[in-house]
């Protein structure tokens, strides 16, 4: 699906076939990723670079969708996307991670992003170079046309896999390839790559007796850098990340101080005017270049059990204009992400089990009995909302998954008394709050 027909209601079908529910956040992503394509529409130069995201605060339990929306929204439009836990960040100064490490790690996920798409553009490109320096290894320089094309015809249909040949390979574990550099800003910060100052010469190469079947992927690997080098990717995956990267801060309310919890707050505090003006727009130098943060989209979310939003600084609660507040799930969504989501659990266990030659059948009783158990649950121990499912999953297919073994074909049928008889002896009748679940 390209940029333009992603519209917000594209957007947010294509969100409904893996999360349930929630539609005021999924409306809230797809207008937020439709204002960035309209931004990059807007003929007026100057006025483009002054319209900036509107990050987005979700607010829900843990379990109810924010964390799935914002991933399967990243997959959709091949975004370069990072999930963060704010509890993982020091203030600078203090021993630990600092929030510039986001931006960082962003970039190497839009690397690899560029590289994977140039990988698969050109892989017949690069597989054909990889084939020429096999044959190259195995019959020098100056073979006869017949001879080589009958060793390429003998490499495709794998019958000299076995055969040993001298290639040179680059070394992955080159003693010189970075060096940290102390008193610099962030621990990743301080790795200055060697070959970037004395360009290529420092490549460690050297020739090593491999059997052909094991030297194609790194051949292959090779000749996808060497493409690399020349299609920019260090720029495009730059530009990739101001104009469409997306930062995922999770777990934000665990940084906001409150009347009820003492200590640290000092360090919580610093961590929030760090992010400052990380979300508001700042240049984070890395070994890539200087990367501005004014056009990521933040989206930050929080279940704020114990604190509220107020509690978050002003200026960070004005950086996070558009608030989305998340339902817990009920009985009724359980039923519907059992059989309408794609890739579901009901899916996955089936499948797991196919692999043992085991036809897996839920029936409509079953999985009513397994949602009414996860609300029930969630309601009187603690609410983890969906991840309660796999716990329940797992207990009820247990006594089977551990005798699976491959012997015959067989039908088994997951009904209503199989749920109960497989969760009643976790739960206590005289304490029913004390569930194992």
């Amino acid at each position: 699906m390209d940029s333009q027909s992603l519209t917000p209601k594209a957007i947010k079908e294509e969100l409904d076939r893996y999360v349930i529910g929630q539609d005021e956040a999924k409306k809230a992503v797809a207008i937020a990723l439709r204002n960035r394509w309209r931004r990059l529409n807007i003929k007026d130069e100057s006025l483009r670079e002054d319209i900036i995201p509107k990050n987005i605060l979700m607010i829900g339990p843990t379990g109810c969708g924010k964390t799935e929306i914002a991933r399967k929204l990243a997959k959709l439009t091949q975004s370069p996307f990072i999930k963060v836990e704010a509890t993982k960040f020091t203030e600078i100064g203090y021993v630990g991670r600092d929030v510039e490490q986001i931006i960082r790690d962003l970039i190497e996920v839009a690397i690899n992003l560029e590289k994977k798409k140039i990988r698969d553009r050109f892989i017949d490109e690069a597989k054909e170079n990889a084939e020429e320096v096999v044959l190259k290894s195995l019959l020098g320089d100056n073979p006869s046309e017949e001879t080589k094309e009958k060793f390429r015809s003998m490499l495709r249909d794998n019958q000299l896999n076995d055969k040993e040949v001298e290639i040179a390979l680059d070394q992955k574990s080159n003693p010189f390839q970075s060096l940290d550099i102390p008193g610099m800003p962030g621990a990743q910060m301080g790795m200055i790559n060697m070959n970037d100052i004395f360009g290529k010469g420092l490549k460690n190469k050297k020739k090593t007796k491999i059997k052909i079947g094991e030297a194609y992927e790194p051949l292959i690997q090779e000749e996808i850098e060497k493409i690399a080098e020349k299609q920019n990717v260090i720029q495009n995956a730059i530009k990739s990340v101001q104009e469409s990267g997306i930062v995922f801060i999770d777990e934000i309310d665990k940084i906001a101080p409150n009347s009820e919890r003492r200590g640290g707050d000092v360090s919580r505090e610093g961590v929030q005017r760090d992010l400052l003006p990380l979300i508001e727009g700042t240049v984070v130098s890395t070994k890539y270049g200087t990367i501005e943060t004014n056009h990521i989209l933040f989206i930050a979310s929080g279940a704020f059990h114990q604190s509220k939003p107020s509690d978050l600084l002003p200026e960070l609660q004005g950086r996070l204009p558009v608030r989305v507040r998340l339902n817990a799930l009920t009985k009724e969504d359980f039923i519907r992400i059992l059989k309408e989501t794609d890739n579901s659990l009901t899916k996955q266990y089936k499948s797991l089990f196919e692999t043992e030659n085991i036809n897996l059948i839920f029936d409509d009783e079953a999985i009513e009995e397994i949602a009414n158990l996860t609300e029930k649950i969630n309601k009187e121990v603690e609410n983890i909302g969906a991840r309660r499912l796999q716990t329940i999953f797992e207990k009820i297919l247990e006594k089977l998954s551990f005798e699976a073994n491959l012997q015959e074909n067989k039908n088994e049928t997951v009904d209503k008394n199989w749920v109960t008889d497989a969760i009643k002896s976790e739960i206590k009748p005289s304490d029913e709050k004390k569930f194992i679940l």
